[in-house]
C-alpha cells in the first residue's frame, strides 16, 4: 500500500472525544475529527497483505485497502468512488457499526486493527466538504413502479439500487420522517439526524419519493399497492421486542427500550413525543423519563447501551445494566481465533459515562407499591457451565436472591421477528420457523412473486451495515424480476463472490 512500512511506524489511534462531564450536557455527537496526519498515519498503517481478510469480514465486500491507500495519497475522490461503490450510506456505518471488517484485519493477528470504522467516516465526510459527493440521477426511467415498505437501513438501501436502475421508487414509512431505526431507534450521541436528513435529501433529489406517516395495513392499503406497482420490497425490520413475562410485568415502570429512546429522540428533535399514535410505532400515552429513577436496563446490548447514555443525560438517579451471560473475555482466546467475529468484553462510551454493570444476572420479578408503581427488582446471580468456550447452562446461586430498589425497567433484550399483524397477515407471505418473512438469501424472494423481504425482517435482528448489505442484494433480485430475468446493472457482492 502506500507506506509499506506504516503499520510498524504507527501505532493504532483512536480521535478524541469530549469529556464525560462535558458530553453529559447535550445529545450531540461528541466523537472528534482526526487531524489530517493522523488520519494520514492510520492510512498508512494498512499492509499490502496478500489475502485481505478484512474484504469477506465485511458484510458490504468493501475494498478497505484500495480505499486506505487512496486516503494516504490523498486521493480523497478516489477514495470516496471506491467506498461509495459498495456502500450506500458510509455515513452511517462510519458511526455505529460494530466493524467486523476491523475484527477480520491481518494486522489485528498481532497488533491493534486498522480503524477503518473511522476512516470511512472521514471518507464520507471529507467528500460532502469538497463537494465529490453528488446526486446521480438515472439516465434513463424504465417504467416500473418498486414500493418500498420501511426506511430503515435495508429499506434506503434497496430505493437508492432499484433508483439508479431506473424503476420510480417510492418509500413507505409509518413514522413522521425516514430513517427508521437510524432516526428513532439511535440516539443523537452516537448518530445526529442532519446525516439522516442529509442523505434523504440527496436520495429525493436523486429521484426517490418518501410517503411518511404511511403505516401500510393501517392507513395505506396493501391491495393498492399490489394494484399499483410491480414489485414490493418489505423492509420493516424486526419490531416485535422480546418480552420478560414474570410476575409483575404489568407495573407502571417497566417498558421496552424502544419506547424509552423513540419518546427521547422524538423530544430531542423538538417534536411532540406522544403524537401520531394510531399511525406510528412505539409511542406510549405518557411522557417517560429517567430524572431522578433508578434506572435498570435489562440486556447487555447496543440497545440497552443506548438506554444507559439516554438515563445520564436525562439525570437517572443511578443506572444499573443487567446481563444474563457471563462477562466475556477482553482477549481473543482458542475459541475465538482470527479471523472470527470475536465475542468479546466491550465497553461503549455510555458505560464510559457511568453505569453498574453486571453479568449473570437474572430477574425474577418487578415489584410494585400500593399504587401500581414499579419500586423494586427481584433478582438472583446464575452460574454458567461453559462448552468449548460457550455458556451452555446454568444454575441460580443458592442464596443470592435479593431485591433492589428500582423505578424504571427497560428491556432491551433484542427482537424476535417482524409485526404480523397488518400487511403481513394481510399479503398471507409464508414465514420461517423464527416467525420472520420466508425469502432465501441469494433470491430474497417471497412466495409471492413480486414480493421480496430485506433486512431484519427476513434475516432476523441484525446489524446496520447487514441490512445495507441486504438491501443491496434484494434490489439486484428486484431488478432481475422487472427485467424479466434478463440480468442487473447493479452490482451485487453475492454474485462477486461466486467468482472470488
Amino acid at each position: 500500500m502506500g507506506k509499506p512500512t506504516g503499520f510498524k511506524e504507527f501505532a493504532r489511534e483512536t480521535p478524541g472525544k469530549q469529556p464525560v462531564e462535558q458530553r453529559l450536557g447535550h445529545y450531540n455527537e461528541f466523537v472528534e475529527r482526526y487531524s489530517d496526519e493522523q488520519l494520514n498515519q492510520q492510512s498508512a498503517r494498512c499492509m499490502n497483505c496478500g489475502v485481505p481478510f478484512c474484504h469477506h469480514g465485511c458484510p458490504l465486500g468493501n475494498v478497505i485497502p484500495e480505499f486506505n491507500d487512496a486516503v494516504y495519497k490523498k486521493e480523497w475522490k478516489e477514495a470516496y468512488d471506491i467506498l461509495s461503490s459498495t456502500n450506500n450510506f458510509p455515513e452511517f456505518t462510519g458511526r455505529i457499526c460494530p466493524a467486523p471488517c476491523e475484527a477480520a484485519c491481518v494486522l489485528g493477528i498481532n497488533q491493534p486493527a486498522i480503524t477503518i470504522e473511522e476512516i470511512e467516516k472521514h471518507i464520507i465526510e471529507i467528500a460532502f466538504d469538497k463537494g465529490f459527493a453528488k446526486p446521480k440521477k438515472p439516465n434513463l426511467r424504465s417504467g416500473k413502479k418498486v414500493a418500498v415498505i420501511g426506511s430503515g437501513p435495508a429499506g434506503l438501501a434497496a430505493a437508492a439500487q432499484l433508483n439508479y436502475a431506473g424503476h420510480q421508487v417510492t418509500v413507505f414509512e409509518r413514522d413522521d420522517a425516514p430513517g427508521g431505526l437510524l432516526r428513532y431507534g439511535i440516539p443523537d450521541f452516537k448518530l445526529e439526524k442532519w446525516v439522516v436528513d442529509r442523505r434523504i435529501k440527496f436520495m429525493e433529489e436523486e429521484g426517490v419519493v418518501f410517503r411518511c406517516l404511511a403505516n401500510v395495513g393501517v392507513n395505506v392499503s396493501i391491495n393498492d399497492l399490489l394494484r399499483e406497482y410491480n414489485a414490493i420490497v418489505l423492509a420493516g425490520g424486526s419490531t416485535t421486542p422480546r418480552n420478560l413475562f414474570i410476575p409483575g410485568r404489568e407495573l407502571d415502570g417497566v417498558h421496552f427500550a424502544m419506547d424509552f429512546l423513540k419518546q427521547s429522540n422524538k423530544r430531542v428533535a423538538g417534536k411532540d413525543p406522544l403524537a401520531n399514535a394510531s399511525i406510528e410505532s412505539n409511542i406510549l400515552n405518557e411522557d417517560l423519563f429517567a430524572t431522578g429513577k433508578n434506572v435498570v436496563v435489562i440486556g447487555g446490548g447496543d440497545t440497552g447501551s443506548d438506554c444507559v447514555g439516554t438515563s445520564n443525560r436525562q439525570g437517572a438517579g443511578s443506572v444499573t445494566q443487567f446481563e444474563l451471560l457471563p462477562k466475556p473475555p477482553a482477549d481473543r482466546n482458542d475459541f475465538m481465533p482470527w479471523p472470527s467475529y470475536p465475542m468479546l468484553l466491550k465497553t461503549t462510551t455510555s458505560h464510559e459515562e457511568g453505569a453498574s454493570r453486571q453479568w449473570a444476572v437474572a430477574t425474577k420479578a418487578f415489584i410494585g407499591d400500593e399504587n401500581g408503581k414499579l419500586k423494586a427488582l427481584k433478582i438472583v446471580d446464575l452460574e454458567w457451565a461453559i462448552k468449548d468456550g460457550r455458556p451452555a447452562s446454568f444454575a441460580e446461586v443458592a442464596g443470592s436472591e435479593r431485591e433492589i430498589p428500582c423505578e424504571l425497567a427497560l428491556l432491551a433484550m433484542g427482537f424476535v421477528h417482524p409485526q404480523h399483524v397488518g400487511f403481513i397477515n394481510d399479503l398471507g407471505v409464508a414465514l420461517d420457523e423464527r416467525g420472520n418473512v420466508k425469502a432465501t438469501e441469494k433470491e430474497y424472494q417471497t412466495n409471492i412473486a413480486k414480493i421480496f423481504a430485506a433486512g431484519d425482517m427476513r434475516r432476523g435482528q441484525s446489524l446496520v451495515v447487514w441490512a445495507i448489505s441486504e438491501g443491496r442484494e434484494c434490489a439486484c433480485r428486484v431488478d432481475e424480476f422487472l427485467n424479466n430475468g434478463t440480468g442487473t446493472i447493479l452490482e451485487s457482492r453475492d454474485r462477486m463472490l461466486q467468482f472470488a
